[in-house]
């Protein structure tokens, strides 16, 4: 079939033709944006979830939602090895821009934005090669300390209370959270809290891994009571078909059910990888309907770019201890397995593997569901690993 026509993209963050498996956590969304207008108290969404369950696709349709709300909004992307201050800079001060621009002349958009040179100050102690600046004298005083865990509060009020003054409300989304350091995500949520004690028109959107939870409770002790935690799973057999299905339909192709059934065993319901079978099977198949031959012959040609892909990217960042620590929870299957279970199987102390274990997890490889036991978080790496190292060889 034609492949310009193909409906499916298959691609780190790209909106699938059909949303499906979310409207619980869109309605959420859409609650906490409307309260937060009208100047009530509700927990900010830090979405949680594997690679692959589209976190990044989700927290951009609640962005186009907070748009169509009236909101202002930013989109961040945390990096490993970039601070939460130099990173923030550039969308708060374009975020203050857009304030002032609006009618009237407004004396809290420019304190804010004379906080937030003060904030630059602070920041370009640190960081050197940052070069932001702000034609405005700096609030001496205020945001300055250098601590940011002192300075992001009051620089979030300062823009909140900027926003407040204009009548309209911001958004904050931001990408991969959980690479910010202890002390950045900490900075965050006092932010937030303070912000929230202040009624002011601030809320806040992230995603991250399954540890966030975790990581913001070790940040903050309160942080259960200031956020929602969604959990962004796998889709159902029911929600799968549907969004493989319903694209497909609108361009008048089916697929047959036994298709449909085996992209779902193959998939496990992980919407990036159904993106990937449907993409290729619509290339493959020469007519409607998509059968189960067409899935199977397209299966070879979906492992061959993933492994050349999506998971040779995560795999060429491991270094030899962590490629043979990954290998070894690969031969004991998918799922959750205990630490001592993968020393065991290598013949070594469990506190051996404590070091290559916290690496891993910093990497964003792996994650702790619970104390002592680990799992992937990338879907079906377990059998990338074997691909990529088929024997397991044990020390003598």
């Amino acid at each position: 079939m034609d492949p310009i026509k193909n409906p499916f993209s298959p691609g780190a963050g790209s909106p699938p033709p059909e949303l499906v498996g979310r409207d619980p956590d869109l309605e959420q969304a859409r609650i906490l944006l409307g309260r937060i207008q009208q100047k009530k108290s509700e927990k900010s969404m830090l979405l949680t979830g594997l690679r692959g369950v589209g976190k990044t696709v989700l927290l951009k349709e609640i962005q186009r939602l907070a748009k169509d709300s009236g909101y202002r909004t930013i989109f961040i992307e945390a990096q490993e090895n970039k601070p939460l201050g130099s990173l923030i800079i550039p969308y708060l001060r374009s975020l203050l821009f857009d304030l002032n621009r609006m009618a009237g002349i407004s004396a809290k958009v420019r304190r804010a934005l004379a906080v937030l040179r003060s904030f630059i100050g602070a920041v370009q102690l640190t960081i050197r090669d940052l070069t932001i600046s702000i034609d405005i004298d700096p609030e001496e005083g205020t945001a300055d300390s250098g601590d940011l865990e002192i300075d992001l509060p009051d620089l979030l009020i300062a823009i909140g209370e900027a926003a407040e003054d204009r009548r309209c409300s911001v958004a904050v989304f931001i990408d991969e959270i959980q690479y910010f350091s202890q002390k950045e995500l900490g900075s965050l949520i006092v932010a937030m809290h303070r912000v929230q004690q202040h009624r002011l028109p601030i809320v806040l959107f992230a995603a991250g891994l399954p540890i966030l939870p975790s990581l913001a409770g070790e940040a903050k002790s309160y942080s259960e009571r200031l956020f929602n935690f969604p959990d962004i799973g796998a889709l159902s057999f029911e929600d799968a078909a549907k969004a493989l299905q319903e694209p497909a339909q609108a361009a008048g192709v089916m697929f047959q059910p036994p298709a449909l059934e085996e992209i779902y065993r193959l998939t496990k319901g992980y919407p990036y990888f159904l993106q990937e079978w449907g993409y290729q099977a619509w290339n493959l198949a020469l007519t409607s309907p998509i059968t189960l031959e067409v899935v199977q012959a397209a299966t070879e040609v979906v492992i061959s770019r993933l492994d050349k892909n999506f998971f040779r990217v995560r795999f060429e960042r491991l270094t030899p201890n962590e490629k043979f620590f990954l290998r070894a929870m690969a031969e004991l299957g998918p799922g959750v397995h205990r630490i001592g279970e993968i020393a065991d199987l290598l013949i070594i102390k469990p506190t051996s593997l404590s070091p290559v274990r916290a690496d891993l997890i910093r990497k964003g490889m792996i994650y702790s569901p619970a104390y002592g036991e680990i799992a992937f978080t990338v879907p079906l790496f377990d059998r990338f690993m074997i691909r990529a190292i088929p024997e397991l060889k044990l020390p003598v």
